[in-house]
């Protein structure tokens, strides 16, 4: 009986447990293969929604760090006053560590703003001021590079503002600004106690470009200026607020830190771009681990399904499986078959969910645009996210994971059906 197993299998090219494992998932008009064909689709959905959701997380995780190193470089250097008078001679003690790749002096501090429209009443904010000299930002940030509309044109009383800015403000290149400093504010209130009635007149300036570095908060909440401007509008005189550096390797900014601090003295204060974004960092790192464990219970749940059809398989095929151990099949045999089939059902949803995932990312953008015209209503604001578009970011070990995972799922889903298949006696299964 096992020679006709045998040469049953020798008129297939493939081995009969395969052969029989695809044979009872031939997509039949009965409630079996409908039951399969949602396993197919849980476990596609399962790796799919998996894919989308941890490669926008990577995206968001990655773009959030290059808008950061790209806009306020990998570490400043400042002291306790937040007031550097020597500015030249620590620069030059900075460049002496062989992992500085270029450093840039800045000023840094909040402003009264006051539009001056043409037509309609002007609209006062609060803002942030970063002056920086454009010859040496150049080796630490991108922000000579973020122009989008007009030139990067600091001389005289020029400034830069940001995009987000620029558009809830209606602002454009050629407009002028006022900007109230601290001093303007305090000689107010000067002349108000001393009954003068003198008011100190602001600081006109023209907007020469439009800067965007891809990131709300910079975009919506900075001015940039000439360094010199800067000084002279927080009476700062040849001082600065600080420096910023660019390191040879951000990922290992905090060693090179405190070699900084040693070798600069007690007086010295380095931060780095970690301690700054630290929690916000951690905090989308677990949101991300989170995500994955609770979207990998959907695989779970097609993992049940997958079970539950093996099941019934098993019980529609009793006879067969009878017959099957009258010929000789061996109880190995028997669960390799139902195996099999667990497996099929395993490969199929992934390679379709993982399809699904890499078409879905990308055209993520076009769809949610989709969604926002049809709608009205925008799926991702810039102003809640900080981002203009839906970053993503795909992780070949992630998706790996995410697919291996799901297979081995299907598989241990598929091992107590295949073990209650394969422990049959013939004569039981043959009086069923």
């Amino acid at each position: 009986m096992g020679q006709w197993l045998r040469s049953l299998s020798r008129m297939s090219s493939l081995p009969f447990e395969v052969m029989l494992a695809l044979r009872y998932l031939r997509p039949k008009r009965t409630f079996v293969s409908v039951i399969t064909l949602i396993c197919v689709m849980g476990v596609m959905l399962g790796v799919s929604v998996l894919i989308i959701v941890i490669s926008v997380m990577n995206g968001f995780d990655h773009s959030l760090r290059d808008k950061i190193l790209g806009f306020n470089a990998h570490l400043q250097i400042s002291n306790q006053s937040r007031r550097v008078r020597d500015y030249h001679a620590l620069a030059k003690e900075v460049e002496k560590n062989r992992d500085i790749l270029g450093v840039s002096p800045f000023v840094i501090g909040q402003v009264l703003i006051e539009t001056q429209p043409d037509v309609g009443e002007p609209v006062s904010v609060a803002q942030y001021v970063r002056g920086f000299d454009p010859a040496a930002e150049g080796r630490v940030s991108t922000l000579t590079n973020s122009v989008v509309e007009g030139e990067m044109n600091l001389r005289g009383n020029r400034i830069l503002i940001g995009s987000s800015f620029a558009s809830e403000l209606r602002l454009h290149v050629g407009d002028r600004l006022s900007l109230y400093a601290p001093r303007d504010l305090q000689k107010l209130k000067k002349a108000n106690n001393s009954g003068k009635g003198e008011a100190p007149l602001p600081e006109d300036y023209l907007i020469s470009g439009i800067f965007q570095v891809g990131y709300y908060e910079y975009d919506s909440a900075f001015i940039l200026m000439s360094l010199g401007n800067a000084q002279d509008l927080f009476d700062l005189g040849d001082s600065v607020n600080g420096l910023m550096a660019r390191v040879t390797d951000p990922y290992q900014v905090e060693g090179v830190a405190r070699s900084l601090t040693e070798s600069l003295g007690s007086e010295a204060r380095v931060t780095t771009w970690m301690s700054t974004a630290q929690f916000f960092l951690e905090a989308l790192a677990t949101e991300k681990n989170v995500m994955f464990y609770l979207l990998f219970f959907i695989t779970i749940v097609a993992a049940f399904g997958i079970m539950s059809a093996l099941i019934t398989f098993v019980v529609q095929k009793t006879r067969e499986i009878g017959v099957l151990k009258a010929l000789g099949a061996q109880n190995s045999q028997i669960m390799t078959v139902f195996l099999g089939q667990s497996l099929v059902v395993g490969v199929v949803g992934v390679v379709l969910g993982l399809a699904l995932g890499l078409l879905a990312l990308r055209y993520r953008n076009e769809f949610l645009f989709f969604m926002r015209r049809v709608t009205g209503f925008e799926l991702f604001p810039q102003k809640i996210y900080a981002f203009k578009e839906l970053p993503a970011l795909i992780v070949t070990s992630d998706v790996v994971i995410i697919c291996v995972g799901a297979l081995v799922a299907c598989l241990i889903a598929g091992l107590f059906p295949a073990w209650n298949a394969g422990r049959l006696k013939p004569v039981e299964a043959l009086r069923s």
